[in-house]
């Protein structure tokens, strides 16, 4: 096989000290390729002429199939990039909201994203710009968080003050058994930047009151929570009201979940025009009062980190005016739509 390969090398070198282009060099090679094939099927074994070119076709079959893999890949990446509208000039460097334009590595990571015509390159450029504050670690934040960093978000802040247990880890599954009495924002960035080290992740670690929620929020583009305390759920709303920012907000209990995006600004209800007052104490469980069905927060907290990718790459139709209930056990989901209320007093309905 050498002196064919040698034969080759020389083809392709005389050739681009001739100025002969590269399209026209490749047909040259294949030709060489597909006489030396021929030569090896139709001349008898231990022929001198076989021998000189390989001996066999069994290499020259494999060498050709891997070539064919290497250009099938190439024009594949050419496809992915084609789909990708350039970074405007002044921001070719730096690109969309200042993060590098997406590289090699991330078309291919992201492939399965830009095919879908409804995201395609620019709405992975606009996933890779945004920026998303998760609150909460725990049953709903750990699988929003892990697929927005699989999504390619671009920078992710989760919040929570609470330490990983082990009565977590059934449906908690962010976190893991040696990382037991860690802080859970601390577990939740080691697990993110394992499965995507092209996101940045922000972790706070403490609770989210009124006093540092509207300097919080001020950093991003959309808010998700996930926590499990009515309290914290209305500061929330309320910094976001007042930022004009979307929340997608979301809670479960037992077998049951819902989801919805709460976003005045865009002429929908906020949280407290559809739940204006605390039900009643002990009327609503926790879960550490009441159980959950470990794989449910997955399901909940995987459609908050769908809905917030359909709402940053505009794709589809958000859950604006409207709450997804699921019912787990009898499996079964209806929407409801969901209407301002006059005179809310968060966002004046």
């Amino acid at each position: 096989m050498i002196p064919v390969l040698a034969l080759a090398g020389a083809i392709w070198g005389i050739g681009a000290l001739m100025g002969v282009p590269a399209r026209a060099r490749w047909p040259m090679l294949g030709l060489l390729y597909v006489a030396v094939l021929g030569l090896q099927v139709a001349l008898p074994a231990g022929h001198p002429l076989r021998e000189a070119t390989g001996g066999s076709a069994a290499p020259w079959l494999i060498l050709g199939g891997a070539a064919g893999l290497v250009l099938v890949y190439a024009r594949w990446i050419r496809a992915l990039r084609a789909r990708v509208p350039p970074p405007a000039p002044a921001a070719a460097a730096a690109g969309s909201g200042g993060r590098p334009a997406l590289g090699e590595a991330e078309l291919e990571r992201y492939a399965r994203h830009i095919m879908l015509r409804e995201i395609g390159g620019a709405g992975q450029r606009r996933l890779a710009a945004a920026r998303v504050l998760v609150i909460g670690a725990g049953g709903l934040g750990s699988p929003a968080l892990m697929y927005l960093a699989a999504a390619g978000v671009g920078t992710i802040g989760v919040i929570d003050d609470d330490v990983v247990e082990a009565s977590n880890l059934q449906r908690q599954v962010i976190h893991a058994e040696a990382r037991i009495g860690m802080p859970k924002v601390f577990s939740a960035e080691l697990a993110m930047k394992a499965l995507n080290p092209h996101v940045a992740v922000r972790p706070y670690r403490r609770r989210l009151t009124a006093e540092i929620a509207g300097e919080l929020f001020a950093d991003y583009d959309l808010v998700i929570d996930g926590s499990d305390s009515l309290a914290t759920r209305r500061v929330a709303n309320a910094a976001c009201v007042a930022r004009g920012l979307p929340l997608l907000s979301a809670a479960i209990a037992q077998w049951e979940g819902q989801v919805s995006l709460f976003h005045p600004a865009a002429g929908g209800p906020c949280y407290a025009c559809v739940f204006p007052e605390d039900p009643a104490p002990g009327l609503v469980p926790t879960c550490a009062e009441a159980g959950v069905a470990g794989p449910l927060p997955g399901v909940i907290g995987a459609m908050l980190a769908l809905e917030a990718v359909k709402w940053i790459a505009g794709a589809g139709t958000p859950l604006a005016g409207r709450m997804l209930i699921h019912d787990a056990l009898h499996g079964e989901t209806r929407t409801i739509a969901l209407k301002r209320r006059p005179g809310c007093p968060v966002c004046g309905g």
